[in-house]
């Protein structure tokens, strides 16, 4: 556990805030969530029941949690203790930025305050803050309590200091934290997801495939890779003995060719359906939380057998 940190305060429970208080509750912190939404409390204590056995039975959590865990009804009193604050409320510049001055304005100097934005900068997020120079950006991925990779983005005004104790947070509780150099919208994962995102919205849409096939294309193929590698490393070895090098030579003209479509294609209410149905048709007859009880021990095994092939991969290691 964090010597700096001790009492945690998660802000929103959706699947990201459920996700993160998983996450905290596993490694042993008080965490304290609030959320105005009507039974959100009764919401987060049931999701938690089901993701609680997948950790337990991997080692990844005690069995007894929620002794450590308080929902409180007022936002004043949810982050008046805390040393860390969790932002995770739907994803509109001007909630986010309000409810973020809030926080600024009702916690300790020394509180880091942290958003889970995919897409907002934290030099926007921190606009109306006082005291700015506490406020990043912690950009997860779901399942929070699985998935080990952290993006960690800081504002124009955020002091240096705070992204290293997030830093160092973040590693203490089995999280890979990839420090993003230059603030960006989107970051750097979901950026590279939205251009594979937009290319299956286009294949699906001109009928060249199914979702399911267009899933089958990445699962069987180079999402085994990419798992292990990504997508340079990956490239790295397709060059031979020569690498890198040799790959660009032979394959470098072919990124002139018009093969990528780049913008998305209109959402129209057609291709819409083709992917709703094909999404259905793919999970037709099971249970969506059996179904993330599956992919979560996946990940687990996953992960694990990344760790013991890969251990390079480890981006605590200055990358």
């Amino acid at each position: 556990m964090s010597t700096h940190i001790k009492n945690i305060t998660v802000v929103g429970t959706g699947v990201i805030g459920i996700g993160w208080i998983a996450r905290f509750l596993a490694n042993g912190y008080q965490v304290t969530a609030f959320d105005p939404a009507p039974n959100a409390e009764e919401k987060v204590i049931k999701c938690l029941s089901e993701i609680w056995p997948t950790l337990v039975n991997n080692d990844l959590a005690p069995k007894n949690y929620l002794e450590n865990f308080t929902f409180e009804t007022e936002l004043k009193n949810a982050v008046a203790n805390a040393d860390f604050v969790q932002e995770n409320v739907p994803e509109r510049e001007d909630l986010k930025c309000s409810v973020i001055a809030e926080i600024d304005q009702l916690t300790k100097e020394d509180t880091i305050i942290s958003s889970s934005t995919s897409g907002y900068m934290p030099t926007i997020l921190q606009k109306n803050c006082k005291n700015s120079g506490r406020v990043i950006v912690s950009h997860p991925f779901n399942p929070v309590y699985i998935i080990p990779l952290v993006e960690i983005v800081a504002g124009e005004q955020t002091d240096p200091n705070v992204v290293e104790r997030a830093r160092e947070f973040f590693e203490s509780i089995s999280m890979k934290p990839l420090i993003v150099r230059h603030e960006i919208d989107g970051h750097i994962s979901d950026r590279l997801m939205e251009a594979i995102w937009r290319e299956s919205l286009h294949i699906v849409n001109d009928g060249i495939a199914t979702t399911e096939e267009v899933d089958a294309s990445i699962v069987y193929g180079p999402g085994l890779r990419w798992a292990l590698m990504g997508p340079f490393l990956t490239l790295h070895l397709a060059g031979g003995d020569q690498g890198m090098r040799h790959m660009l030579h032979q394959f470098g003209p072919a990124l002139k060719l018009p093969w990528t479509k780049l913008e998305a294609p209109e959402l129209t209410d057609e291709l819409a359906e083709k992917v709703v149905t094909g999404c259905e048709a793919q999970t037709k007859g099971q249970d969506m939380a059996q179904l993330e009880k599956r992919r979560d021990e996946f990940l687990v095994k996953l992960t694990e057998l990344v760790e013991e092939y890969w251990p390079a991969a480890n981006l605590s290691g200055r990358l």
